[in-house]
């Protein structure tokens, strides 16, 4: 690989409306490029990719630390996503080389993924226990320079304390070379106080090499979780251990399905391409679980915004363009002179949206057309979203708006979630999602919310 200067300016890109890469400055492309991809394709960094579609599917701004594979290293990378005119602008800084990545063997290396998932900050050390790595956003979060500390004993960064008994995890945890978690510390000149936790890291010839740790920031009165908030915070942390693994074999899958290292069997394509397609499976369904743990919370609410709902239909087709065109399915969508002012939270009323209009392009046969229209129904706003499918019989119109509803589960498709949110969702905005249709005359759904 290329050796990168941290010091240098994040590289900056810019992705369309349907994840396209418009242009990018020459770090960025040249990564991209030895990811098999190239300008006007899709993102060819499986995590760059990831982060884009997310920041689509919400429409706000989002910062993740991410690592990339890059030949036989792989690059610690900052990326920044945010929406613009264009599309999506992307700004990716770091740059850092670290160790590959390689697949987990074992339980301490699955704790790693866990460990990773919800920490504040991360940390690594040798076997002496000089720090040889941490988070840059740690200098941020504790005012310290994260670079002037590494190769410095733990102990000038962190002030240990005991547990109760005169005893130190961490140090049980040097002696026996295992994992170790409730290790409370004072962070030298911040103030702040944090719980560490770590497990043991080997070398290429199985020797104790370190321990692999992460910070989880303390405050004085935390409150007690409650059984819900466990939930949500235990998916949500399921959640961000699955999103990088499953990122990575989609990536490979396609890789080796797209023949970028040389020709393959053709069965052998298509096997990396079913693969690909399970991953991605995988992938919305951490997506819906997330969403589920969200909005079954009792403290969950909505923004209460000023919306167009046909600007925000016109951003959820745009999205769907690409799936669209590869299924033959043309979406007609609401014109630039339209407009429909509601109430809602926007980022919300998109998912809804991609959620329908998503649906009405899978279930579409080759040729057929998605209509996207608006009216006014007393003191709704709606969104209509209709479709030339198979229809669906009247017994099964409120079965498909139940938690796990489906009217044929041998029948390809998500997770018998999607509409069980969006109505959820559509209804905390004081609206409401209703359907009409018949067996072989397709299906209508309609979006409600309060006008403004």
């Amino acid at each position: 690989m290329n050796a990168f200067d941290q010091l240098l300016p994040p590289a900056i890109g810019r992705v369309s409306a349907d994840g396209l890469l418009l242009d990018a400055e020459p770090r960025l492309a040249d990564l991209n490029r030895r990811a098999g991809g190239a300008p006007g394709r899709p993102v060819a960094v499986p995590q760059i990719a990831a982060l884009v579609r997310l920041v689509q599917r919400l429409g706000i701004a989002l910062t993740r630390t991410i690592v990339a594979a890059d030949a036989d290293d792989d690059l610690e990378l900052t990326v920044r996503a945010e929406p613009d005119e264009l599309g999506i602008r992307i700004e990716v800084g770091g740059w850092r080389a670290g160790a590959p990545w390689q697949a987990a063997a074992d339980e301490a290396s699955r704790d790693v993924d866990f460990l990773r998932s919800d920490a504040d900050w991360l940390w690594s050390t040798d076997t002496a226990l000089h720090l040889r790595s941490l988070s840059d956003h740690a200098a941020t979060m504790l005012g310290i320079d994260a670079q002037g500390v590494l190769g410095l004993p733990i102990t000038r960064l962190f002030v240990l304390s005991d547990d109760g008994e005169g005893g130190f995890p961490i140090l049980g945890a040097v002696a026996s070379q295992a994992r170790f978690d409730g290790q409370e510390a004072g962070v030298r000149g911040s103030g702040h106080r944090v719980r560490l936790a770590a497990v043991p890291r080997a070398d290429a010839a199985g020797r104790f090499a370190g321990f692999d740790g992460a910070a989880y920031m303390l405050t004085a009165d935390a409150p007690v979780a409650a059984s819900d908030d466990l939930s949500d915070n235990f998916s949500r942390r399921v959640g961000r251990a699955l999103r990088d693994p499953l990122g990575r074999i989609i990536a490979n899958a396609d890789s080796i399905s797209a023949q970028t290292e040389g020709p393959l069997r053709e069965d052998y394509a298509a096997y990396a391409a079913d693969i690909a397609s399970a991953g991605r499976h995988l992938l919305a369904l951490v997506d819906d679980l997330e969403d589920l743990s969200a909005i079954e919370r009792t403290d969950f609410v909505v923004a209460a915004e000023t919306l167009d709902l046909a600007d925000v239909a016109r951003r959820a087709a745009g999205l769907l363009a690409v799936r669209a065109t590869q299924g033959n399915v043309r979406i007609d969508r609401p014109s630039f002179d339209d407009s429909m002012i509601a109430t809602g939270e926007f980022r919300r009323v998109l998912q809804i949206l991609v959620n329908l209009i998503g649906n009405a392009v899978r279930y579409s046969p080759p040729g057929g057309m998605v209509w996207i229209r608006l009216e006014r129904e007393g003191e709704h706003a709606c969104v209509i979203v209709a479709d030339q499918g198979k229809g669906i019989l009247p017994e099964n119109q409120e079965l498909i708006f139940t938690k796990f509803g489906r009217v044929d589960p041998g029948e390809a498709g998500g997770s018998g979630l999607g509409l069980y949110i969006a109505r959820r969702l559509a209804r905390a905005m004081g609206g409401d999602i209703m359907v009409d249709s018949a067996p072989g005359q397709g299906a209508r759904f309609v979006l409600m919310l309060p006008a403004a």
